[in-house]
C-alpha cells in the first residue's frame, strides 16, 4: 500500500504545527521523519495513522492491503504499551481477537512472529521478566501479527540504552530488508534514520515543512558494511537541521 499526503496542515488552536506537507510513501519503502524538537513529527505520524484529523489536507491510501491484513495502519510506540498481566503470547493474542480468526490461524501467526523476532523461547514470560530490548521486540511482534499494510514507528528505540539500541537497529534493518515492509519511522536520532530508512525527510522548525529529502544510496542489507557512507549522510542531514535544532532547544530551555 502507498500513502500519498496532500497539503497536510495542522493547527493546535492558533499554534501552527504543520504547513503544507506533500509526501508519498511508496509500498515497501521505509521513510524516516527527522527534525528539531516541536517540528511536528509525531503530529504528522498521528495524522497518517488516522488518530488525528488534519486542519487541512488529505492522506490517500493507494492500493490494497496485503492478504490477511487485519489492521492496515499499525503503531509501534516507544513505551512498549504491553499489558503487564499478560504473557508475551497473551499480548500478541489480544490484537488478533475480534477479527474472525480461528484459534489455529492465531497460533500460526503468533508462532511465525515469535520466530521472526527471536522470541520463541519467551512466549510464557511476563513483560516484567524481560529486558527493555526484549519488550520492544514484543511490541514489534505484536505489530507484525496483524500483517499490517504500513508500520508507524514513533521513537521505538529512544527508551533503550545505546547497546540495546544498536542491537535492535541491526534487527530492524534485517526485518525491513527481508519482509519488504512499508514504514514511517519517527526519530530524533540521525544515526537511526540513515541506518534504517530508504529515504529521510527532514522537517523544519515549527510549523513543520519539508526542508530536505535524502535518499540513502545503500541497500538495507549493506548498511552494516557501509558505515562511512552512512556517516556522510548523517553529517549532511545534521547540517540541514543544526541551526533550527539549536534554536528549538534554546526555546524549550527558556520556556518561550
Amino acid at each position: 500500500m502507498q500513502l500519498d499526503l496532500d497539503g497536510i496542515t495542522h493547527y493546535y488552536g492558533e499554534l501552527a504545527a504543520l504547513a503544507n506537507i506533500n509526501l508519498s510513501i511508496r509500498s515497501g519503502e521505509v521513510v524516516a521523519l527527522i527534525g528539531p524538537s516541536g517540528c511536528g513529527k509525531s503530529t504528522l505520524l498521528s495524522i497518517i495513522g488516522g488518530l488525528l484529523k488534519p486542519s487541512a489536507g488529505t492522506v490517500h491510501q493507494v492500493g490494497a492491503a496485503p492478504a490477511g491484513c487485519v489492521n492496515p495502519l499499525t503503531y509501534v510506540f516507544q513505551d512498549f504499551a504491553l499489558l503487564p498481566w499478560r504473557t508475551v503470547d497473551g499480548n500478541l493474542r489480544l490484537v488478533l481477537k475480534d477479527h474472525g480468526l480461528s484459534r489455529g490461524e492465531q497460533d500460526r501467526r503468533i508462532n511465525a512472529v515469535l520466530e521472526q523476532t527471536g522470541l520463541a523461547d519467551f512466549r510464557a514470560a511476563f513483560p516484567k521478566q524481560l529486558s527493555g530490548g526484549m519488550r520492544q521486540r514484543v511490541g514489534i511482534a505484536r505489530a507484525l501479527a496483524v500483517n499490517p499494510a504500513v508500520l508507524l514507528l514513533d521513537e521505538p528505540l529512544s527508551a533503550l540504552d545505546a547497546q540495546t539500541r544498536t542491537i535492535l537497529m541491526d534487527e530492524f534493518s534485517t526485518l525491513f530488508a527481508s519482509a519488504g515492509i512499508t514504514a514511517v519511522y519517527v526519530t530524533h536520532n540521525l544515526g537511526e534514520a540513515v541506518r534504517l530508512a530508504h529515504r529521510v525527510v527532514a522537517l523544519s522548525r515549527r510549523p513543520g515543512r519539508i526542508k530536505r529529502e535524502l535518499v540513502i544510496p545503500l541497500p538495507l542489507a549493506e548498511r552494516r558494511e557501509g558505515m562511512a557512507e552512512l556517516a556522510a549522510c548523517e553529517a549532511e542531514l545534521w547540517q540541514q537541521i543544526r541551526a533550527e535544532a539549536i534554536a528549538a532547544d534554546q526555546e524549550l530551555a527558556h520556556g518561550s
